[in-house]
């Protein structure tokens, strides 16, 4: 018999450590290889926070990687949606088969309004931070010298 997985718990690792794929793990276990995947493109996106801290604005490779932090904050935060909103009977007929539906009242529902406003933020400043950046070496590079 397998243990129980809740929609509650996993939306809220979603939310709160998805970045860093503690969610699949709670999911799938320590086997799932997205789950040892998932913090790849948060660790290059802080190795670009770093290297712009270090070496300032004008870096153009900070300019390259930052963008995956901002992108893998977003893929969390659709991961807590969609646990959230999957149907108490669909969540347990796919991650607990063998024991009777659970319902989770509104756990999951606030993680659910939470990953919205927080992913919904990051997506817009990542966008606007990597638009800006193209365009003002855009500006750059067609400048006389």
């Amino acid at each position: 018999m397998s243990h129980y997985r809740s929609k509650t718990l996993a939306t809220w690792l979603a939310l709160l450590a998805g970045p860093l794929g503690l969610h699949r793990f709670y999911l799938h276990g320590f086997r799932d290889p997205w789950g040892w995947l998932w913090p790849l493109p948060t660790l290059v996106g802080l190795l670009g926070v770093q290297r712009m801290q270090d070496i300032g604005q004008d870096d153009r490779l900070a300019w390259l990687l930052i963008p995956w932090l901002g992108l893998a904050i977003a893929a969390a935060m659709l991961s807590a949606i969609v646990y959230g909103l999957t149907p108490d009977e669909k969540w347990d007929a796919r991650h607990n088969p063998d024991l009777p539906v659970q319902s989770t009242a509104w756990g999951p529902v606030f993680a659910v309004i939470l990953a919205l406003l927080l992913g919904a933020a990051v997506l817009m400043g990542t966008v606007a931070f990597s638009g800006q950046k193209f365009f003002e070496w855009q500006l750059e590079s067609a400048a006389p010298r």
